[in-house]
């Protein structure tokens, strides 16, 4: 008889579930997690790492293209679709085995099915051989989220895609439909374009990744449309026909419908939490629009029941499904752990330019009050940048002007991804002006314009 009681069960193994497993099993929790699908979640397998793999091919293919600019020859240049999605998946297949290595490794029971929460402290397991119960005083959901589907646009697969589709495409689009302009929006129209689709974005808000700083915004903008995109703000698709081959798509723009034909549609509008199905509701756990409504410390009000990840609600990141995983694993064990600052996550998006931010927008800044102090560097005063051949960009700070506490950095530009870590570590240990002024930053490379930029909040920037 396999043992069926646990110190902790994690339901969901994808970025929040895996990592409170290890965590818990590394502070001596007996610890089981409960995977329907893939080792790694929707992260490894369908979203952040092979998305990377393919927005790499195509900066790559860009490359080849602007050889010349850097005194080289590529004649010829092509790709094959085909190869550069099974580079992807390869990539998501290495590290989605990993995760299995790593339960072994930290001996975590991995059950494989759908879970069930039949009473509070138990979880069924509908597997292959049948449904088993398994129990526990501490139950955590990281069952995560889906993309959402509007009426009407709904994907089929075939003429209108999801995320899962646009990674394994039936075929390169010619004319490409981008709904929505966060990050899964633009990281595919950004994907599809550089390969040389004829894409048209349409963004329901004024501005596309809306939830970036209004100059970065603006910034990123300028350069999508450079590079051929066509983008419709405060546009909305009221509905698609279906025809052979082709789509029809109404587009409402300044209170009137257009019509435009595309061979291809992806809807990136946002996504629902996976909480049906689990028996949440019969517990009493609170639903907000399909997310579970959590405190600082992810607890459900339900006592032993916890929720992390995107099933918890914004933002819908990798990282802070981890950092909760392990926040919530030290709980469990009887640690006292200190509560995510949504403040100190960075949101990082992979298009051609890249952009990354951390903290609070301008605005956001000034509507909470704050008088601020703004500083901006472009990366056209930056010797590395223009060594690179990546001129295009601009990385922004913003400052408390009472305190000098560094309320927010916002950058779009190449490699901005890796750079953002610089200001995270700089809010989590609460740096002010001062600090980052007096620190030394190496040359030549990308990240002195971090220095330039908070000199430039304070009227002292060098080379601009």
């Amino acid at each position: 008889m396999a043992d069926t009681t646990f110190d902790m069960i994690v339901i969901g193994a994808g970025p929040g579930g895996y990592v409170a497993a290890i965590r818990g099993a590394q502070l001596g929790l007996k610890v089981a997690i409960v995977e329907r699908e893939h080792m790694g979640g929707i992260c490894l397998n369908w979203g952040c790492i092979p998305t990377k793999a393919l927005l790499r091919s195509a900066e790559v293919f860009h490359l080849m293209q602007n050889a010349k600019a850097y005194g080289l020859k590529a004649d010829g240049v092509s790709y094959d679709l085909g190869a550069v999605v099974q580079r992807s998946r390869k990539v998501a297949g290495q590290l989605s085995g990993g995760i299995d290595h790593l339960m072994k490794k930290n001996k975590v029971t991995v059950f494989r099915g759908e879970a069930t929460l039949p009473a509070k402290g138990k979880v069924s397991v509908k597997g292959e051989k049948g449904a088993q119960e398994i129990a526990s005083k501490h139950i955590v959901l990281a069952t995560g989220a889906r993309a959402r589907e509007l009426p009407g646009l709904e994907a089929d697969g075939d003429l209108v895609w999801t995320y899962k589709h646009a990674l394994q495409p039936v075929r390169m689009p010619k004319k490409l439909l981008v709904i929505g302009s966060g990050a899964i929006g633009i990281e595919f129209a950004s994907f599809y374009n550089t390969l040389g689709a004829d894409t048209t974005v349409v963004e329901v808000m004024d501005r596309v990744l809306p939830v970036e700083d209004a100059e970065i915004s603006a910034f990123a903008r300028k350069q999508f449309v450079k590079q051929g995109m066509k983008i419709m703000e405060k546009a909305a698709v009221k509905k698609l026909d279906r025809g052979k081959g082709k789509v029809t798509a109404h587009i409402e723009s300044g209170g009137k419908v257009e019509t435009a034909e595309f061979d291809t549609v992806i809807s990136a509008v946002g996504i629902v939490g996976n909480v049906e199905g689990l028996g949440l509701d019969a517990l009493g756990v609170k639903i907000d629009r399909t997310h579970v409504v959590v405190d600082d410390l992810c607890r459900t009000g339900v006592d032993g029941l916890y929720a992390i990840g995107d099933i918890a609600g914004a933002p819908w990141l990798a990282h802070k499904a981890s950092h909760e995983g392990v926040m919530v694993a030290e709980l469990v064990a009887g640690g006292h752990p200190h509560p995510i600052r949504p403040g100190s996550i960075a949101g990082c998006t992979y298009c051609h330019p890249q952009v990354a931010s951390v903290g609070m927008t301008e605005a956001k800044a000034k509507e909470a009050g704050y008088e601020v102090k703004v500083g901006r560097f472009p990366f056209v005063g930056n010797g590395k940048a223009i060594a690179l051949g990546e001129p295009e960009g601009m990385v922004k700070t913003v400052f408390d002007a009472k305190t000098g506490e560094l309320l927010g950095a916002h950058m779009v530009g190449a490699e901005v991804t890796e750079l953002i870590q610089g200001y995270v570590v700089g809010r989590q240990l609460e740096t002010t002006e001062e600090d980052l002024m007096a620190t030394v930053f190496p040359h030549p490379t990308l990240s002195e314009m971090m220095h330039e930029s908070v000199l430039d909040a304070y009227g002292r920037a060098i080379h601009f």
